[in-house]
């Protein structure tokens, strides 16, 4: 089954940075939709940042917008989540996706429906403190 490899998290105050990364496969990285989800507890899983990584268009969350900046090293095929202005609200398990190759375009590599998405990381914890 392929994995993604996250790496980045941890715990940190209000107003703190922390930068997520994920590495996939050169296939699945390449002209397809990948980005964050996240899951608190007791709550649905919320898409956060995406990017389509041929196009380099990317799409927030309105509850991240301005705070966070997902991008993209395509020589390396690794996304970056840069988490500024971090609140308490952040706290959750950061996943990596990746959607279906040939399923999503630039337009609706949103994260509106987490079923698009086939590969994923193990997730890594977030932790923001007041």
């Amino acid at each position: 089954q392929v994995q993604l490899a996250e790496s980045g998290g941890g715990s940190v105050q209000t107003g703190g940075s922390l930068r997520l990364s994920c590495v996939a496969p050169r296939r699945i990285y390449s002209g397809n939709c990948l980005g964050w989800f996240r899951q608190a507890p007791d709550k649905a899983r919320e898409g956060v940042a995406f990017i389509f990584t041929d196009a380099g268009s990317t799409y927030y969350a309105d509850s991240v917008k301005g705070r966070f900046t997902i991008s993209q090293d395509n020589a390396k095929n690794t996304l970056y989540l840069e988490m500024n202005s971090l609140k308490p609200e952040d706290t959750a398990v950061y996943h990596c996706g990746a959607s279906w190759e040939r399923t999503l375009t630039p337009r609706t590599c949103t994260g509106e429906s987490s079923n698009w998405f086939g590969y994923w990381g193990k997730g890594t914890q977030v932790t923001v403190s007041s």
